[in-house]
């Protein structure tokens, strides 16, 4: 464990290291090991090289939006495919779940085309829009609110003169917030993370992995800028998980004592 958790921490550790030195202590042999006191110099020249603020907020805007809307539009299909009764119901599961096999990188050109058409180029809307909602997410909240739920307890509330979204705001959401800690965790990484569709799509109002890639372009790569930006970028991703941490350990104790 020691081991595993050594090598999952010393890339970040490493990023830290050679954020706050000088471009010299990339090549340094022996290489340097210990911070140094260029720290915020370094984040300073990543803010006067490129519109990295800006970039952080597109992303903050972009993966929060995403994030808040596939977990309200997850659980709220997840609940009506795995506890309602309706003509269809498992073929339109199915239907959701075979759109993940398609590649993503097909529907580029098309995808372009009708952001180009609606106007939407080089704006958050075309990186928002198109990930409101998620096969996974939906797949997922499935098979998690088909188990955690008991039949009864919805009959129970319908007694009570619960109306189905009623039913679902009050007895499905609280108990389905394990699982949208993992589904928001990941979808919010996700959307953190992604290059492609922005890089296709945005221009100027770029998201912070674009302007990671802006920083690493040139004749040549000064890996200090570099290594700051990606270090910057990776902090929010880490305040998730501690903020989202304690909910996932608790749906898994939770699984853990159920079974």
């Amino acid at each position: 464990m020691l081991a595993i958790l050594a090598g999952s921490v010393f890339p970040l550790y490493w990023s830290l290291v050679v954020s706050s030195q000088t471009s010299d202590a990339v090549t340094a042999v022996p290489p340097v090991l210990i911070p140094g006191g260029h720290l915020f110099d370094n984040i300073a020249r990543v803010f006067a090289t490129t519109a990295f603020a800006k970039a952080l907020l597109n992303s903050f805007i972009v993966s929060g939006s995403i994030t808040i809307s596939v977990v309200f539009f997850s659980t709220l299909a997840g609940f009506a495919f795995a506890k309602l009764r309706f003509r269809g119901r498992r073929g339109l599961l199915a239907l959701a779940v075979a759109t993940s096999m398609v590649p993503h990188q097909l529907g580029i050109i098309p995808l372009y085309l009708l952001m180009a058409r609606l106007g939407w180029t080089d704006q958050l809307a075309a990186v928002i829009v198109p990930g409101l909602v998620t096969a996974f997410g939906v797949f997922f909240m499935t098979q998690y609110l088909g188990r955690a739920i008991p039949d009864e307890l919805l009959e129970a509330g319908r007694i009570d003169g619960c109306s189905t979204f009623k039913l679902y705001w009050h007895v499905v959401l609280p108990i389905a917030r394990p699982a949208a800690a993992v589904l928001g965790l990941f979808t919010f990484m996700q959307a953190w993370n992604d290059f492609f569709w922005p890089l296709v799509v945005l221009q100027e109002n770029a998201t912070v992995q674009v302007a990671l890639s802006s920083l690493a372009a040139g004749y040549t790569t000064d890996y200090t800028l570099t290594l700051t930006g990606t270090l910057l970028a990776t902090l929010p991703i880490l305040v998730i998980f501690m903020v989202l941490g304690r909910q996932i350990v608790g749906g898994i104790m939770q699984g853990a004592i159920k079974g």
